[in-house]
């Protein structure tokens, strides 16, 4: 049973994931900005656990980039690997290490962002690119202030929320 609850609400986690960037884009591009994806992928890490957390940002940028072309390669490699990183960190963070919300939010955030760092420095030469990684990752940060503020804001309220009324699986293992 536990895993059956794990796996519906790994689906739930990963349909928003798809749903939420498409109304972002509806207002006219704003997913760079905002970070929808990035929201549902760190929530499936809080209550799910590393693992779970791990498995939904990885599968999310791939099936949103099979379903609507976006995001498009490259950006949609490094995504995959920063989305990983965040739902894994929240998870280990939150749910493995007992830290407060905000705390595991913030270690994951960090994470997530050094490995984007660590993926564009080992993906673009491979590719073909001329990125510098300190460049890209301050671009991105820069760009997407409004949606780590959204996140902070956001993320530690739903968690708080949702934890009232949900009972989530056991994720110790």
């Amino acid at each position: 049973m536990q895993n059956t609850k794990k796996l519906t609400y790994g689906a739930l986690f990963l349909a928003f994931g798809l749903l939420i960037p498409q109304i972002f884009h509806l207002v006219g591009g704003t997913g760079p900005i905002f970070l929808p994806m990035h929201i549902p992928v760190l929530l499936a890490g809080f209550f799910l656990g590393g693992p779970m957390g791990a498995i939904i940002g990885i599968l999310t940028p791939i099936l949103s980039s099979l379903v609507t072309s976006m995001p498009q390669p490259p950006i949609l490699y490094f995504m995959i690997a920063e989305l990983a990183a965040y739902g894994f960190f929240a998870g280990l963070l939150f749910k493995n290490m007992k830290l407060n919300s905000i705390v595991s939010l913030i270690g994951a955030m960090v994470a997530g962002r050094l490995v984007l760092a660590i993926t564009v420095f080992a993906l673009q030469p491979l590719m073909g690119l001329q990125l510098s990684p300190k460049a890209y990752l301050v671009a991105a940060v820069t760009n997407g202030l409004p949606g780590i503020l959204l996140q902070l804001i956001l993320i530690p309220v739903l968690v708080r929320l949702i934890s009232r009324g949900t009972q989530f699986p056991n994720t110790t293992n």
